[in-house]
């Protein structure tokens, strides 16, 4: 038969957003820093299975899903060794990204890591391990790039060489270097970070820095999707993409996004976010 019976491939797909599900297991005592925070802890299984399904069961599906960070709420004990020993909150977020249905690409949160006693190597091999995610990553899907960055690699989150008092985040040399890279292509690009670029920090090695890169590739980058705050922000394009950030599926099951890229016009759009002033 003739190549003609395919239906032709559609000019749009779409993908979802999500962030900081904070997701715990039978071992999580709390409590948190306000009486709110606490008592979202015993919600975030449900709130992450809810938007899971959610998101599985849209009438238009989505190719692929992007965490951007804050996966799980912290470690056991502070223990990688218990969390490779046991079904933990690792093993349960697994099984819930896995209702999605779709590949899950995910950024790194400070939440993930357990900095006071576990080097980032060995995190890094517990993901790598448990959910297939590299510290960071670029994905190529129909001629858009989707690029997830880890900002807890520079110098900032060094146990070592600690500055800034741990709260700003920074990429290090060696993924800043990738990233340039990466965008060396010109391929339309969205960027994923835990952090907003506020709380990042501009230059790290010579004249080398995150929010340089993104100046530099002004209408490629098409938007830089953040987690972190746990709140709803649209911080418009003064670093020369805009910045959004994605409430937090901790407090509400409904906080994820979905985007449409249309790959002829070479556009996209947020189908059903209406707390974000529209990209």
């Amino acid at each position: 038969g003739s190549r003609g019976d395919a239906p032709p491939e559609s000019s749009t797909f779409r993908f979802a957003v999500l962030g900081d599900t904070h997701i715990i297991d039978e071992w999580y005592t709390g409590p948190e820093n306000s009486p709110l925070d606490t008592e979202s802890m015993w919600h975030t299984y449900d709130r992450y299975v809810a938007a899971a399904d959610r998101i599985a069961a849209l009438r238009k599906p989505v190719d692929f899903v992007v965490h951007v960070g804050d996966l799980i709420h912290d470690y056991v004990n502070a223990d990688l060794d218990f969390m490779w020993a046991n079904r933990t909150r690792m093993d349960i977020a697994v099984e819930i990204n896995a209702r999605m249905g779709v590949p899950l690409h995910c950024c790194f949160g400070n939440h993930d890591y357990e900095f006071s006693t576990t080097s980032r190597e060995a995190t890094h091999e517990f993901f790598r391990e448990k959910m297939g995610v590299p510290p960071y990553a670029a994905i190529e899907h129909r001629g858009w790039k989707f690029i997830t960055l880890n900002c807890y690699l520079g110098q900032t989150h060094d146990p070592v060489n600690p500055r800034g008092g741990a709260r700003n985040g920074s990429l290090g040399e060696e993924q800043l270097l990738w990233l340039e890279a990466q965008l060396a292509d010109g391929k339309p690009t969205f960027l994923f970070v835990h952090q907003m670029l506020q709380i990042i920090e501009t230059t790290e090695v010579r004249d080398l820095g995150l929010h340089a890169l993104i100046k530099r590739h002004e209408g490629q980058i098409r938007g830089v999707l953040a987690g972190h705050t746990h709140r709803w922000l649209a911080l418009g394009d003064d670093y020369g993409a805009p910045m959004q950030v994605i409430g937090a599926t901790r407090y509400d099951a409904d906080c994820f996004v979905v985007a449409e890229v249309d790959v002829a016009a070479g556009t996209h759009r947020f189908v059903n976010q209406q707390a974000w002033i529209p990209f």
